[in-house]
């Protein structure tokens, strides 16, 4: 496991984005909060600033997108995708 960045104890929030993908598909708050409790790692985005965590749900692999605010210590989930 890599070592975690300052940002990773940021204040989490959610993006209107995220909170619509999670109806669409179909996982929780709890279950997004808990695929970050159990993330394996983390990269650079190609977008600057994000960053993709790599994780997992129901034995699957996910990856959820974040951007970290430095100047409000927040940690914004943009989104969250299984990896197909």
């Amino acid at each position: 496991m890599h070592e975690w960045p300052d940002w990773w104890n940021f204040e989490i929030i959610l993006s209107p984005h995220v909170i619509e993908r999670m109806l669409d598909r179909d996982f929780s708050e709890v279950e997004l909060r808990a695929m970050l409790e159990d993330a394996e790692g983390y990269r650079p985005s190609v977008m600057h600033g994000r960053y993709l965590i790599t994780t997992h749900l129901a034995d699957a692999p996910w990856e959820v997108v974040v951007e970290p605010d430095h100047l409000e210590s927040a940690l914004t989930l943009v989104t969250a995708y299984r990896v197909e």
